[in-house]
C-alpha cells in the first residue's frame, strides 16, 4: 500500500485517458487522474507494457502485492464509477449563453414639425427705368438704400432735352405768329367781301389759311407739352416708398429707353419664399398658416399664411415655390434675411426606428419586441409607413416598448436576452 501511494504521488502530474477512452483528461481534474491510475495499479486497464490483462492471471490471486484481493477489487469497481461519471460530465452540452441586445425605447410621435429654408422678399418689385435715351450723370441710391416716393434716384444728361425743348417753344411762337396774320388777313377779306369788292371765293381762301394757322399753333403748342415731358423724363424717380433692392446701370453709361437701372422693393408688404417638395406640396393649400423664424435671431418669429403656390414644379429640384405673406413683421424681418418656415401636421401615432431593426420575411414587415418581466423576444408585426436612407417609420408600436436594433435575422421566438444600459441606443 505503500509503495502505491508512492507511485500515485509521482505519477499525479501525468494526464492519462479516462478509462473509456474518450477524452484526455485536463491537469486540473485530480480527482479523475487518481482514479486512473488507481485502476491501471489494480491492473484492471491495460498498461504502457501489458496486453490484456484477466484478474485472474498467474498467480496473483490471493497475494498482496502482485494480486488483486477482493477488497482491491470492490475499491477500484467503485473508482471506475465515480470516474465513469466524471468522463460523462465531460460530454454534457454547455448551457446556451444569454444573448445581450442593443435596442431603443419606442416613443411614439403623434406630432410632427416641417421646416423649410427660404428669404424675405417684398410682394411687389418694380424695375425703374429712363423713358428716353441719354447718358447717365448721376445716381443717388444703391443697394439697401431706402427711398421715398417721389424722390428721385438718377438723371441723365438734359442737353439734347432742353434743345429739343427749345425748339418747340419756337415752333409754337411761329404759328402763332402765323395764326394772327391770318386771322388778319381774314379780317380784311371779310370787309371787302361786305363792300362787294371781293370775291366769295377770294374770302374763303383767306378763312381756309386762318384756320390752317388754328391748327399750327394747337400743333405747336402739342410739340411743347412734349417736349416738356421729356425734359422731365431726364430724371428718375420712385413712385413709392420702398428699397433699392437691385442696381443695373452705373453713372456715365449710356442707357436706352425703357433699360433697367435699378429695382426698387416695396417694404410694407413682406413674404416668406420658400420651396417645398412636390411630395409634401398636396398637404398645403392655399391659406394654411405657417410659423416664420428669423435664422439670425430665432426668438423673433412671426405668422403667416399661403398666399401663392407655384402651378408648375422646378424640373430640376422637383419643389414648388410658396409665398407666404406676413402678418406685421417685425423690422428685424429685412427683405433678404433668411427664415424658417415651420408647420406643425398632426400624424398617427408612429415610431422612427433605426432601418436594421426591421425584419421582412414572407411579405411581412414585423420587429423583435423585447418583454422586460421575462427577459425574452418576440415578433410584432408593424406597418411601415416611410423609409429613407437609414431609418423607417411605423405604426403599431406600443409606447415604451423595447425594440432590438441589430442583429434581427440571427433571434428565435423566446430567446432569453439581457439588456444592458450600454445596449441602448439614444
Amino acid at each position: 500500500m505503500r509503495r502505491f501511494l508512492l507511485n500515485w504521488k509521482c505519477r499525479r502530474d501525468s494526464t492519462p485517458l479516462c478509462p473509456a477512452g474518450h477524452l484526455p483528461l485536463k491537469g486540473g481534474d485530480w480527482l479523475t487522474r487518481s482514479a486512473a491510475f488507481i485502476l491501471q495499479h489494480l491492473r484492471l486497464v491495460p498498461t504502457a507494457n501489458d496486453g490484456v490483462i484477466s484478474p485472474h492471471e498467474g498467480e496473483m490471486a490471493g497475494k498482496p502485492e502482485g494480486g488483486i484481493t477482493s477488497g482491491s477489487l470492490k475499491i477500484g469497481i467503485a473508482l471506475t464509477s465515480l470516474l465513469l461519471a466524471a468522463c460523462s460530465e465531460q460530454h454534457e452540452q454547455a448551457a446556451e449563453p444569454v444573448r445581450p441586445v442593443l435596442y431603443v425605447k419606442a416613443e411614439p410621435q403623434v406630432q410632427r414639425t416641417y421646416g423649410f429654408v427660404g428669404t424675405v422678399e417684398p410682394r411687389y418689385s418694380t424695375n425703374l427705368a429712363f423713358r428716353v435715351l441719354g447718358r447717365i450723370i448721376s445716381r443717388e441710391g444703391d443697394v439697401g438704400d431706402p427711398v421715398k416716393q417721389g424722390e428721385t434716384v438718377a438723371t441723365i444728361d438734359p442737353t439734347a432735352l432742353d434743345l429739343s425743348l427749345q425748339a418747340a417753344r419756337a415752333d409754337l411762337a411761329s404759328a402763332e405768329a402765323q395764326f394772327s396774320n391770318a386771322s388778319a388777313a381774314e379780317e380784311r377779306q371779310r370787309a371787302l367781301l361786305e363792300q362787294g369788292n371781293l370775291s366769295q371765293a377770294m374770302y374763303d381762301a383767306a378763312t381756309q389759311a386762318r384756320d390752317a394757322a388754328s391748327a399750327g399753333v394747337e400743333k405747336a403748342q402739342a410739340a411743347l407739352s412734349k417736349a416738356e415731358d421729356q425734359r422731365g423724363y431726364a430724371q428718375l424717380k420712385s413712385d413709392f416708398d420702398g428699397v433699392v433692392s437691385q442696381v443695373a446701370a452705373q453713372v456715365g453709361q449710356v442707357i436706352a429707353a425703357g433699360q433697367t437701372v435699378m429695382t426698387i422693393a416695396r417694404s410694407d408688404i413682406r413674404e416668406a419664399v420658400v420651396d417645398i417638395p412636390d411630395s409634401m406640396i398636396g398637404d398645403i393649400p392655399v391659406g394654411v398658416p405657417f410659423d416664420v423664424i428669423l435664422q439670425s435671431a430665432p426668438s423673433i418669429q412671426a405668422s403667416g399664411q399661403v398666399r401663392e403656390i407655384a402651378p408648375q414644379s422646378d424640373p430640376v429640384t422637383r419643389t414648388r415655390r410658396v409665398r407666404i405673406t406676413l402678418d406685421n413683421p417685425s423690422p428685424a424681418f429685412r427683405l433678404g434675411s433668411m427664415i424658417t418656415a415651420a408647420r406643425a401636421v398632426s400624424l398617427q401615432p408612429a415610431v422612427v426606428l433605426p432601418l436594421s431593426a426591421l425584419l421582412e420575411e414572407n411579405g411581412k414587415t414585423s420587429v423583435w419586441i423585447v418583454d422586460p418581466a421575462t427577459q425574452t423576444v418576440g415578433t410584432q408585426e408593424v406597418r411601415v409607413l416611410a423609409r429613407n436612407g437609414s431609418s423607417f417609420t411605423a405604426s403599431g408600436i406600443a409606447d415604451g416598448a423595447l425594440v432590438v436594433t441589430a442583429g434581427v435575422h440571427s433571434l428565435k421566438a423566446g430567446e432569453k436576452v439581457t439588456l444592458d444600459q450600454a445596449g441602448a441606443e439614444r
